[in-house]
């Protein structure tokens, strides 16, 4: 009895965060023109107050592996301020279907492939009948050194606003109007910043505005307090300077509220999270004893498929998706869960009954309910027909791997310090694979950080699964689909011709 009435408030709970933060996340839109826009094969965004005259427009481009949505923050606070807003998605990324191509590894190749995206969005831009003929640019990462390109080649262009940038691009007067905005824990890139401020006065500080506005030459470096790479996107004081900054260029006073969203979707996760509980006390409860792994049988299924897979799969060639290193990462899912799988059934290890019903309610519910939140308030999870492809192959491997993690850490039920060994042996031997091809798999390195939220947030969800279930297999095959989908929406779609 006393844990019904601890899953019925946890509904509750769920429910009035859920809602208050859904209140305030669409708030935040409200008064606003939000409309897609086609700009060739490259779908945009474009935000605009409903009833403001003509006004300059602001091209807001995102980093590696995000998405129009990941830079909505700052699409609302310039949108709110009276700026035609126009974000897009980089060719392979978010809901773009054309893969990106070229070199990445060269400035000539996929670089000046994506600047010249830019281009047409800009020209879009300033052919909307709401913009007054001037322009600036934003972007985060690495479209910062791709808007600071565009800027300097383009005299249209009167302002750059560049988010954790690096970029040898920049000159000591060019781009024209420059404001570089970096994270307090990002001391790489704010050192680099001081450095572009220096190009044009040797006495800058962080903070100071140096040049001359006479000639455009303007720049400042600012820098967001608490944030890095990721928080940064959410950072009101951050999106704040973006605005105050614009503003100083094109004669604005701008008086509208800065776009808080970042607490707000933390909410909404947690709600979701939390409601994910007491559903999971819906679900149809098998009879199945514990599976809890004697010792060594554990840790023969968890250390010798993080040795053996990296070595292993440099004698394959693991190049069979258009989709940057999710095709290895596919291979190394499956490799790790195969060799862990043989373990488990080389000693006696049997598959527990599936709860199908219960893996499919699993599964609807983090791509659904989760991914919808996900898609509207954070970043692209809704996949094109390219990317259905690439998801089905990547659970191949995931479901293998995850099945075997589920029956390691028995559903969650298991010792904590066996789950942080089995899930950290797994993200070890992907560090491992780096090493072994840095040049090609370095971008993995980014996924781990993914990988450590997925095994926090689906997991935990799992665990709440495979303990009311007694089924760690139907909590395993959830988690294969959910991450396989996950993956399969985030890496960017790459055609190397």
């Amino acid at each position: 009895m006393r844990t019904f009435y601890l899953r019925l408030l946890a509904a509750i709970a769920g429910v009035l965060l859920c809602t208050a933060s859904i209140w305030n996340l669409e708030h935040a839109r409200s008064g606003l023109s939000i409309i897609p826009l086609a700009v060739g094969s490259t779908p945009a965004t474009v935000y605009q107050l409903g009833s403001a005259g003509k006004a300059p427009a602001v091209v807001i481009a995102h980093g590696f592996a995000g998405s129009r949505q990941l830079m909505e923050a700052y699409a609302l606070t310039l949108a709110q301020a009276g700026y035609v807003v126009v974000s897009f998605d980089f060719e392979g990324h978010g809901r773009n279907p054309t893969p990106m191509s070229g070199d990445i590894t060269h400035v000539d190749g996929t670089t000046q492939i994506l600047k010249r995206e830019v281009r047409r969005v800009v020209d879009a831009a300033l052919a909307l009948p709401s913009v007054d003929g001037r322009v600036a640019l934003l972007g985060h990462s690495m479209a910062s050194d791709i808007i600071v390109r565009e800027a300097v080649d383009d005299q249209r262009v009167s302002a750059t606003v560049t988010i954790s940038m690096f970029s040898e691009a920049v000159t000591k007067s060019e781009p024209r109007n420059l404001l570089i905005i970096s994270g307090e824990w990002e001391s790489f890139l704010r050192a680099n910043a001081l450095q572009k401020a220096q190009l044009t006065d040797p006495a800058a500080k962080e903070g100071e505005t140096v040049g001359d506005a006479s000639t455009i030459s303007r720049r400042r470096t600012f820098v967001a307090p608490h944030v890095e790479h990721v928080s940064i996107l959410y950072s009101p004081q951050a999106m704040r300077d973006a605005r105050d900054w614009l503003d100083g260029v094109f004669g604005l006073a701008s008086k509208a509220p800065i776009a808080s969203t970042g607490e707000w979707i933390i909410i909404l996760m947690a709600g979701i999270l939390l409601l994910a509980w007491p559903l999971a006390g819906l679900l149809p409860r098998m009879d199945s004893p514990s599976t809890i792994l004697p010792l060594r049988t554990f840790l023969l299924a968890t250390l010798v498929p993080a040795t053996l897979t990296p070595p292993l799969l440099t004698l394959v060639d693991t190049r069979f998706l258009p989709i940057l290193v999710a095709d290895y990462l596919a291979a190394h899912l499956f490799v790790f869960g195969a060799i862990s799988l043989g373990i488990l059934t080389w000693n006696g290890v049997k598959l527990t009954p599936i709860a199908w019903i219960s893996a499919a309610t699993f599964t609807a519910y983090g791509i659904l309910i989760f991914g919808f939140a996900l898609d509207r308030y954070v970043a692209s999870f809704m996949p094109n027909a390219a990317r259905m492809q690439v998801i089905a192959i990547i659970a191949v491997g995931a479901l293998p791997y995850m099945i075997t993690d589920a029956l390691a850490t028995d559903g969650g039920r298991a010792p904590y310090w066996r789950m942080f060994l089995a899930r950290g042996a797994f993200l070890a031997s992907l560090g491992i694979a780096v090493l072994f091809d840095f040049e090609r798999l370095f971008f993995l390195l980014i996924i781990i950080p993914v990988m450590i939220l997925f095994f926090v947030i689906f997991g935990t969800m799992g665990g709440w699964v495979a303990r009311r279930t007694m089924s760690p297999v139907a909590a395993g095959i959830g988690l294969g689909l959910i991450l396989a989908w996950s993956l399969g929406v985030s890496f960017p779609m790459f055609s190397p011709d």
